[in-house]
C-alpha cells in the first residue's frame, strides 16, 4: 500500500517474478518461472511499460540493476551537486554511474581495478580512485555526501566511511560488512554516519527509472546469449568467474531445447 512491495511482509511475503514459491490458487505449479516462462499472466498494477525507443536487451536489466541504483538515489537525496561514490564497476556499480551522473551528482568510482579508470570516466565519473592506493583514499577523506557499495561479498567498510562527509551515508546493496561494526560502532557515531540497506523497489519508483532512463538514453552494458544450452552453459561459467561486462542477456527468441 506504501508503494514499496519488495518490503512486504505477513504470511504472503514478497514474491518475485521468478522462483517464488506461491500457493497453487495464487499461482498455477506453485512457483514463479520470472522470464523463462513461455507464457506469464500479471496483475496490470505489477506491469512496466518499456519505452518504444529502448532496445529490449538493454532495458531488461534496468528492471533490476537499474531500479537498484535508482531507489536508494531518490531515498537519500542523490540530486545535482551530490558528491556520490560507487564503489565497484561491475553490473550494478556501472549502472549507478550513469544514473549517478544523469541525476547531476559528481561521480567518484572505486575500484581494485586501474583497467577500470577509462571506462568509468567514459561512463561518467568525473574521478576515478584505486580502492589499495591508500595515499588516493587519504585524498578523498570526507569527500562524499553518499557512497553506492555494490561489493557483493563480506569486506571491511571502514576505508569506505573514511570517505564520507559528517553524516552521510553509504548504502550497502549485497556484501555484508565484516563483524558487527568493523573499528566499533564509534566509526559511526563520531560523524554522525549511517550504514543504510536497500532492496530493488517499489513498481512505481520502478516505473520512474525506466522513463528517467529512456530520458536520459541509459541502457546497461551487456552481451547478448543466444538461447542454446551451450551459449547458456559458458555464459555461466563466465558470469561465476566475473568475465562478464556486465550484464549478460539470454535472447528468448531462439528456444531453449
Amino acid at each position: 500500500m506504501a508503494g514499496e512491495e519488495q518490503f512486504c511482509s505477513g504470511p504472503g511475503g514478497m514474491h518475485g517474478t521468478y522462483g517464488s514459491e506461491r500457493p497453487e490458487a495464487l499461482h498455477p505449479g506453485g512457483v514463479t518461472q520470472g522470464g523463462y516462462s513461455s507464457d506469464i499472466v500479471v496483475d496490470e498494477n505489477y506491469v512496466i511499460k518499456v519505452p518504444r525507443k529502448m532496445h529490449v536487451a538493454a532495458a531488461a536489466p534496468l528492471l533490476c540493476a537499474g531500479i537498484t541504483c535508482y531507489s536508494p538515489f531518490l531515498k537519500y537525496g542523490v540530486k545535482a551537486g551530490t558528491n556520490l561514490g560507487v564503489v565497484g564497476l561491475g553490473g550494478l556499480g556501472h549502472m549507478a554511474v550513469k544514473i549517478g551522473a544523469a541525476m547531476g551528482a559528481n561521480v567518484t568510482v572505486l575500484t581494485r581495478s586501474p583497467a577500470k579508470r577509462e571506462l568509468a570516466l567514459a561512463m561518467g565519473a568525473s574521478k576515478v580512485i584505486i580502492s589499495t592506493s591508500a595515499d588516493e583514499m587519504a585524498s578523498a577523506a570526507k569527500s562524499l555526501h553518499v557512497i553506492y557499495n555494490s561489493i557483493a561479498f563480506p569486506h571491511d567498510i571502514h576505508p569506505y566511511l573514511n570517505l564520507l562527509k559528517s553524516q552521510g551515508t553509504i548504502v550497502m546493496i549485497g556484501g555484508v560488512p565484516e563483524g558487527a561494526m568493523p573499528k566499533g560502532s564509534f566509526a559511526l557515531i563520531g560523524r554522525g554516519l549511517r550504514v543504510a540497506g536497500s532492496l530493488i523497489g517499489g513498481i512505481r519508483d520502478t516505473q520512474a527509472m525506466i522513463d528517467f532512463c529512456a530520458e536520459h538514453d541509459i541502457l546497461c552494458e551487456i552481451e547478448l546469449v543466444p538461447a542454446t544450452p551451450d551459449a547458456v552453459d559458458v555464459a555461466w561459467e563466465r558470469a561465476i568467474a566475473a568475465d562478464v561486462k556486465f550484464r549478460f542477456v539470454i535472447d528468448t527468441a531462439a528456444t531453449l531445447e
